[in-house]
């Protein structure tokens, strides 16, 4: 009897240093796949967003991601975009839950002047052309109540003060933020 209970505390001792062993391993690759999931999210968040069918130049839309948690900022034209965006980056695998801060830009007929105005000149010259040649141009312009926000990427200084100036001699514009930032050289 007491050596079939020794038996019995030694087959259990035995099955659960397997276990342990069986979950230690299974758990190592998951803690090293885990930056290389989120990476994948943060690709696949991006490509989303920019696959929107109404996202255009005068939207902004932004995003954090924090574990299985997409944060979605930024500012769009249409209502229905702010819900797209939500709904495109609930779709992806890992993403277990949204917040969705983007702001819907008020319907004015006036911002809406300024928008196509504010396009004509910082796209129509020379300079800065090239930006508006990808399906998302690069340089996106963002008008509320008569204030414009740039934001984007640009290749250099000079285009992003190229893009600040042209922005702001734009008649009936109030104010220019420019937050346009600068493409690393790879470094």
């Amino acid at each position: 009897m007491k050596k079939r209970i020794l038996d019995s505390f030694a087959v259990a001792f035995v099955v659960s240093a397997l276990a342990t062993c069986a979950l230690a391993a299974s758990a190592s690759p998951l803690k090293w796949q885990e930056p290389k999931m989120q990476q994948e999210v943060v690709r696949e968040v991006r490509h989303q967003l920019v696959m929107l069918p109404y996202y255009s130049v005068f939207d902004n839309l932004s995003y954090r991601v924090e574990g299985d948690k997409v944060i979605l900022e930024g500012q769009v034209v249409r209502p229905t975009l702010k819900s797209d965006a939500e709904a495109a980056v609930k779709s992806i695998g890992g993403v277990t839950m949204v917040v969705n801060n983007v702001e819907v830009l008020p319907v004015s007929p006036m911002d809406d002047q300024l928008r196509r105005a504010v396009y004509r000149a910082i796209y129509g010259e020379s300079g800065l052309p090239r930006y508006a040649e990808s399906a998302v141009p690069s340089i996106h312009i963002i008008v509320k109540n008569g204030n414009v926000t740039l934001e984007g990427v640009v290749d250099s200084e000079a285009d992003k003060s190229l893009a600040n100036i042209r922005a702001s001699q734009v008649p009936n514009v109030f104010g220019v933020r420019n937050n346009l930032t600068i493409a690393s050289n790879g470094k």
